[in-house]
């Protein structure tokens, strides 16, 4: 685990993801860092989170959501019209498209799959320091 002087304050990340084994390694490396995470494997699930009161500082889902081409995109939409502020991270092991990328919200970041460690840790650490 790479530890920094400039640490970002800790943070509750809603992951939306529908491989269960990348979210729960995902869950275990975020929460190693002390931040809190919530699990979502789908659209919807992910808006009822997002439509409780639940604090929640940021997004990372994946793009392609099983049963629901570029899910994660227009998840991340109608996120930040529910959470204004709300930072995103996207994730694909797809490719993504100019079309695609014009498609993601603005000021988010993207992770390409499949991550390392420290890749995932300099995304999240990169996004929620933004």
């Amino acid at each position: 685990m790479i530890v920094t002087a400039e640490r970002a304050q800790l943070a509750v990340i809603l992951i939306v993801e529908d491989d269960v084994f990348i979210c729960q390694i995902a869950e275990l490396i975020i929460r190693d860092w002390g931040h809190q995470t919530i699990s979502a494997s789908d659209v919807n699930e992910a808006l009822a989170i997002l439509r409780s009161p639940r604090h929640i500082d940021a997004l990372f889902t994946d793009i392609y959501l099983k049963d629901d081409v570029l899910g994660g995109c227009d998840l991340a939409q109608q996120a930040i019209k529910l959470r204004p502020g709300l930072r995103v991270l996207y994730t694909t092991g797809n490719v993504v498209t100019e079309k695609m990328r014009a498609l993601f919200v603005q000021g988010a970041r993207f992770l390409c799959k499949p991550y390392a460690e420290d890749q995932l840790q300099e995304s999240v650490e990169g996004l929620l320091a933004a």
